[in-house]
């Protein structure tokens, strides 16, 4: 076995990794203990990379060679890579010659290494000459980086992990960091429990896994963060918390401010927060007056058409304070994704240039035209990734490069989106995964490597840059993202007439040497660091030249990247949401994170396991407001906004606020589609969201839609489960998929044992699970397609069909030893049996004397079946039932009857991740009745 240390492709916590691999082939990973991102933590996700690196799940969703398609709508064929990109070449030069080099765009992603980045960055504006370059992080980040920069001078996050020992009030605003960044999370509990005096502040509309640890929940009406910042420092200002002599000392703009929040007052803030006085009153004097303040925010104020007001005003907070500057005190925002910093660093966003330069700027054009060799960086800002879609929708982009990113899932108002890829003359996808819904709209599909084959760097959100690296073979035929980029851009510098090359690189690190030299002398100054020092460990930027270790903080001399030297107060106004709450659209829908999910699932959606804390997608509503109208868990809703409408079941969630409602970012159409009343095919959550988008960030308005909810009346259903070897689940739901769009309503995901074992039967197998609904029942041959997919069409299956009255059942029960077991079932027509059917399935208990009951419509659970509930840890397979009943008859303090639940069922001993919903647990469940001794 080998050992090889990288960085996780996950969130940006950027956590390091030991993969163990076996020739070709990974085999495992652990954290590495050496990181001091995680110290050797890893959660959920990172804890089954190498499961999403399996030969078998490889062999099912991986792209290995380039394909193409001759027109639209027909199967892929294989070429060459000479072929693929002299044929992308000769497109792209095309376009330029014919309409000019705006018509074209590329459009990456977070998840790209550094190295990447920069020849993406390079080939846009250097040699193409447009800046029409975007990246998803545009989604997540681009308002963080429009608030640094307003206030602060520079995207620079200016705190750190370490920080959180040190911060006395912790605020964190629009993040729920318990699942978005778990291993962060594990520190802020570590922080706590080393000082229970620390104040926990978090505002967030809903009552997340984060707010578990809270001292203070402030549930905000959706969009009002920066009336909340403005009614904090309103009060600041009232009760003298403000510190005048840092005020005086190191920024401007105060008086400005000032006068703005004048009119926020603790009355005008309540009413339109919607938190009551006392609350406001308490997260100000606590921010204000405790030793050490450290703010985390994340997504809840990034996406959002005020985004950056948001940002903004949050750090006045710490600019009036003087919270900044200091051990455990500053605005720290957290990264989404894994290396959207190292993509900020090297300026791959459309109003962006290399080295945290200005586009805006013309000295800073020229220094980078210098460097580069080119004659000029083009002076007009690019479109970003809204308006990268918008043009291409309406025929001003006419050729697309996207590399690392699944647009088709991503981006909001997907009608528009989808009517982009259809209409732009030619779309390149570089990927590495062929099971994306963007790759369906590919003219031509490039393979990429990913986790565990590529070399380079990327940077967290502590500004810590951590080598990459690869533990095996590229498999197939794929290549490195930049390699692609790189030999691509040769090929079009012979067609434009461009003598020499711009991209002389031999591998990663030579094109990691230009990036580090374009850094001299920025804010960001990384000409000390290096691939060897890097080998030796992670290190924060800057770094210059003759320097041993970087910076863990910023601004701790009160002098910040501005013309003056002084942070800058930005006289920002509380404005309403893009999209208000009506009569017509009375729900407010909020997108976010899984647990266990992340982004479009394209990795993790491999895993069955990674299924069992939230297996299938829906719509949380508040409990009253189901009961209003009169729906009941598990019913069919319309989900309708402005843009579109999709089907999704509905579920209770007493974590909302009335009026509000929630679905995962991550169901796409890949996993739940169907079809409207007048045909038109469905495409997932965001076919509801909206393309508005801050003015200053451009970043769309992804946490808030508003939304209708409506009773779906569709009285035949049909679910459809089974167990099939690991080396065909995968291909199996690619074929399910493709029927989903025959029904009104269809969703498909894998599916996990509820117990988690590591060898033997589940190693062997994995599940998949297709839900359906319509008005009437569907055809015979579609059902026996079904069927036949999930092995069902076996001699030995047992059978029920009713067609007079809609009614099909199959069920296979395969003989293990003494017991049979059943593999797989569909229930069509009548699905009330669901419960204790999955069950049998799902935790394989002895089947054979149940045969009557299976086939028999509405037929009640035997004795001795019974859900066993959601599973809460997914390290171990330990579901809600086991816990409740270990609680039962626990005894002792919260502490100890957690205690007990971990040595007993080790739920919470490995990852962490479902610690905070154990905490509840342990709260909600009684402690069992002391008898006394007799």
């Amino acid at each position: 076995m080998t050992e090889t240390r990288s960085t996780c492709p996950y969130c940006g916590v950027g956590c390091g990794v030991i993969i163990e691999s076996d020739g070709a082939q990974i085999t495992g990973v652990r954290g590495d203990p050496a990181h001091p991102a995680n110290f050797g933590r890893l959660c959920t996700k990172g804890s089954t990379l190498h499961l999403t690196a399996s030969a078998a799940v490889t062999r099912q969703t991986r792209l290995l060679q380039p394909m193409h398609r001759a027109q639209r709508g027909a199967a892929p064929q294989p070429l060459g890579w000479d072929e693929a990109l002299e044929n992308a070449a000769e497109k792209f030069a095309h376009v330029i010659r014919e309409h000019g080099p705006d018509a074209v765009g590329f459009y990456v992603s977070g998840q790209l290494l550094t190295e990447d980045y920069y020849v993406f960055n390079k080939l846009a504006k250097g040699l193409v000459g447009t800046n029409n370059i975007d990246t998803n992080s545009r989604l997540c980040m681009s308002s963080a980086v429009a608030g640094y920069k307003k206030t602060l001078g520079a995207d620079a996050p200016p705190a750190c992990y370490e920080d959180f020992g040190h911060a006395q009030c912790l605020f964190i605003a629009g993040s729920n960091t318990a699942w978005a960044h778990p291993i962060a999370f594990r520190r802020i509990e570590d922080a706590k429990a080393a000082n229970p005096a620390m104040k926990i502040i978090v505002a967030d509309p809903r009552r997340t896994d984060t707010c578990e640890i809270a001292d203070l929940h402030l549930p905000l009406q959706p969009g009002t963060d920066v009336m909340l910042f403005h009614g904090m420092l309103h009060l600041m200002l009232w009760e003298g918390w403000t510190d005048a002599a840092y005020i005086a000392a190191h920024t401007s703009g105060f008086d400005a401010i000032k006068a703005t929040v004048r009119d926020c007052t603790p009355e005008r803030v309540a009413q339109v927060c919607g938190i009551t006085r006392e609350a406001l009153f308490e997260a100000a004097r606590l921010f204000a007056t405790s030793a050490a303040t450290l703010s985390l925010y994340c997504q809840g104020l990034n996406q959002s058409s005020s985004g950056t007001a948001k940002n903004a005003a949050l750090i006045n907070l710490h600019l009036a304070t003087g919270q900044i500057g200091k051990p455990g005190a500053g605005p720290f925002s957290l990264t989404g994704q894994p290396n959207a910093m190292g993509g900020r660093e090297v300026g791959g966003l459309a109003n962006l240039l290399s080295a945290h330069r200005d586009l805006g700027n013309p000295q800073h054009r020229a220094e980078v035209a210098s460097f580069w060799g080119v004659p000029a960086v083009p002076d007009k800002p690019g479109k970003t990734a809204v308006e990268m879609f918008q043009a291409a929708a309406d025929g001003e982009i006419r050729a697309l490069w996207i590399a690392c990113t699944n647009p088709a899932q991503s981006m909001p108002d997907q009608a528009t989106v989808r009517r982009a890829l259809q209409r732009c003359e030619f779309v390149v996808v570089q990927e590495a995964f062929a099971t994306t819904a963007t790759c369906a709209f590919a003219d031509l599909l490039l393979p990429a490597t990913t986790w565990g084959e590529k070399d380079g760097t990327v940077t967290n959100s502590e500004r810590r840059i951590s080598r990459v690296r690869n533990a095996v073979a590229r498999p197939g035929q794929t290549r490195d993202d930049w390699v692609i980029a790189a030999e691509f851009a040769r090929r079009l510098e012979a067609r434009l007439g461009r003598a020499g090359t711009l991209f002389p690189y031999a591998d990663a690190e030579a094109v990691w040497n230009e990036h580090r030299e374009s850094t001299r002398g920025r804010d960001l100054d990384i000409t000390g660091m290096s691939y060897a020092m890097l080998e030796a460990a992670p290190q924060q930027w800057p770094l210059r030249e003759g320097e041993a270790s970087g910076r863990s903080r910023l601004y701790e001399d009160g002098v910040f990247p501005t013309p003056d030297g002084r942070a800058r107060f930005a006289d920002v106004a509380y404005k309403p949401l893009a999209e208000a709450r009506e009569a017509r659209y009375p729900f407010s829908l909020n997108t976010g994170r899984l647990r266990d999910q992340w982004h479009g699932m394209s990795r993790t959606g491999t895993l069955g396991r990674l299924f069992g804390h939230v297996p299938e997608p829906t719509v949380q509503m508040h409990p009253q407001d189901m009961a209003r109208r009169q729906l009941a868990d598990g019913e069919l809703v319309h989900v309708t906004s402005r843009r579109g409408s999709i089907l999704l079941p509905v579920s209770a969630s007493p974590e909302l606020g009335l009026g509000q409602s929630f679905i995962a970012m991550h169901w796409g159409g890949e996993y739940i589609s169907g079809r409207s009343s007048t045909g038109e095919l469905l495409a997932g959550v965001n076919a509801l969201t909206t393309p508005a988008f801050c003015p200053d960030s451009k970043q769309p308005e992804l946490k808030h839609t508003a939304v209708k909810i409506l009773k779906a009346e569709m009285p035949w259903s049909l679910l459809a489960v089974a167990w099939l070897p690991q080396s065909q689940s995968l291909q199996a739901r690619e074929a399910l998929r493709e029927l989903m769009g025959a029904f009104p309503f269809a969703s498909c995901v894998p599916f996990g044992a509820a117990g988690a074992l590591e060898d033997g039967a589940q190693q062997q197998r994995a599940g998949v699970l297709l839900r359906a609904a319509a008005y009437e029942a569907p055809p015979d041959a579609l059902l026996a397609r079904i069927e036949a997919l999930l092995g069902l069409d076996a001699p030995d299956s047992l059978r029920y069909a009713d067609r007079k009255h809609g009614q099909r059942r199959t069920m296979r029960l395969v003989r293990e030893g003494q017991d049979a077991h059943l593999q797989a079932f569909l229930l069509g027509g009548d699905t009330r049996a669901e419960a204790w059917i999955k069950t049998l399935l799902q935790e394989r208990l002895p089947a054979q004397s149940y045969g009557r009951q299976l086939l028999k419509p509405g037929a009640a659970a035997p004795a001795g079946v019974a859900a066993r509930g959601k599973v809460v840890c997914s390290c171990f397979g330990v579901t809600q039932t086991a816990i409740n009943e270990a609680l039962a008859t626990a005894p002792g303090t919260e502490e100890q009857r957690l205690a007990s639940l971990q040595g007993g069922l080790r739920c919470g001993t490995n990852c962490g991740s479902c610690l905070p919903e154990l905490k509840r647990m342990v709260r909600a469940t009684a402690m069992p009745a002391l008898v006394p001794a007799p």
